[in-house]
């Protein structure tokens, strides 16, 4: 069994990850090769390309990439054909999976995608092209395989690895521990995002919001995990000329570390904010877009949805603060981040409403991907 893999940015590698050891004990002589960062890798996959080729934000910003992309996508489809994959799954990384799903598809091959775009949100119009580039749709939110069963696509709900990952009752003591911060300590984590483009859009607001609760908090420790070195560099330095009184932290990694030992959480929208739910955190999600992008999307009104944030989505109400483009102000961040921490019994509201978040999508998701998966690759098996 040769199986190709697709993966964009650090949350599908993690999918992608859990997926692959998943599928190993249904396929243990399976080949994996595709895209793939540091956690594929390490489960068994060979990664033709580098994953952070493909981090790209944004409408008007995907067409400086596209020529490079549209080269990228030919040569993924060109080597899995040759490789003679028996599937490919697309790991997020929507836009980008899709075109070469399609493709691949067209050529005979069977073709999944895990994690399904948010086509209920925007772009409804899109669930058709979907229909037609893939035969199945692992989606993680339990509200998403009715609206493609509506549209002849098949679709089903596999629940979120992180909620299985993720224990219930996370320890902030160890977590505390581990990173050498003392007990008592008030603790800012600061997420800016796993993309360039997100941390360049976000850095100067996150750094100056992380100021400003370091003047308001005297000993507050602020703690940034990045994803990339590069990425740590330029929020380091962000932080270093707007934020000299927070003092913040770099980690390498260590993401979910410093949310369990966080009291309040500053998230770029994306993964990360369903993360920080799950270790059952207060947080204040902000998301920004290029100016063009972010125009249209208002203009034309393509957003079907009040929320932008996962927990919001998940919950269908605002649990969470949520600041879009010009609203993610310092002022804006540091003050909601300033009513988690003083008042402790909203925040102890918003863990309960994170808990019943966390039981709904705890249904062994890697698990029942790769059995789904399994049961596409029996059925087109049995096809004469």
């Amino acid at each position: 069994m040769r199986i190709a893999l697709v993966a964009g940015e650090t949350s599908g590698d993690a999918l992608g990850a859990a997926l692959i050891e998943a599928l190993k004990v249904r396929y243990p002589h399976a080949e994996f090769a595709g895209v793939a960062g540091p956690r594929m890798r390490a489960a068994g996959c060979q990664s033709w390309f580098d994953i952070e080729s493909f981090s790209v934000m944004g409408l008007t910003e995907v067409l400086a990439h596209l020529p490079r992309l549209m080269k990228l996508r030919s040569a993924l489809r060109s080597r899995i054909a040759a490789w003679r994959a028996d599937v490919f799954v697309g790991v997020d990384n929507k836009e980008f999976n899709l075109g070469l799903a399609r493709q691949l598809k067209r050529d005979g091959l069977c073709t999944v995608q895990y994690v399904s775009p948010q086509v209920w949100a925007w772009r409804q119009g899109r669930v058709r092209t979907i229909g037609q580039s893939v035969d199945l749709v692992l989606c993680l939110f339990p509200f998403e395989p009715g609206f493609y069963r509506e549209h002849g696509v098949r679709a089903e709900f596999v629940g979120h690895p992180l909620a299985d990952q993720i224990p219930l009752d996370v320890d902030r003591a160890a977590a505390r521990r581990d990173l050498g911060i003392d007990a008592q300590a008030r603790v800012l984590a600061i997420l800016p995002g796993s993309r360039r483009g997100e941390v360049e859009k976000l850095a100067d607001s996150f750094a100056l919001a992380a100021e400003l609760l370091a003047r308001r908090y005297p000993g507050l420790v602020s703690i940034a995990p990045m994803v990339t070195p590069s990425l740590r560099e330029a929020f380091a330095a962000r932080c270093a000329l707007l934020a000299p009184a927070a003092a913040v932290r770099m980690l390498d990694g260590q993401a979910r570390v410093a949310l369990v030992a966080a009291d309040v959480v500053l998230v770029a929208s994306g993964t990360a904010t369903l993360e920080a739910a799950l270790c059952k955190r207060p947080m204040v999600v902000a998301y920004r877009l290029g100016a063009i992008t972010a125009f249209l999307l208002r203009t034309l009104r393509l957003v079907k949805l009040p929320y932008f944030s996962q927990p919001n989505l998940l919950a269908g109400k605002a649990l969470v603060p949520e600041f879009f483009q010009d609203a993610a102000t310092p002022e804006n961040l540091s003050s909601a981040l300033s009513r988690w921490i003083e008042e402790p019994a909203e925040a102890a509201k918003l863990g309960e409403a994170f808990q019943a978040i966390h039981l709904d999508l705890r249904r062994g998701g890697a698990e029942r991907a790769a059995n789904e998966i399994a049961e596409l690759l029996a059925a087109r098996l049995a096809t004469p």
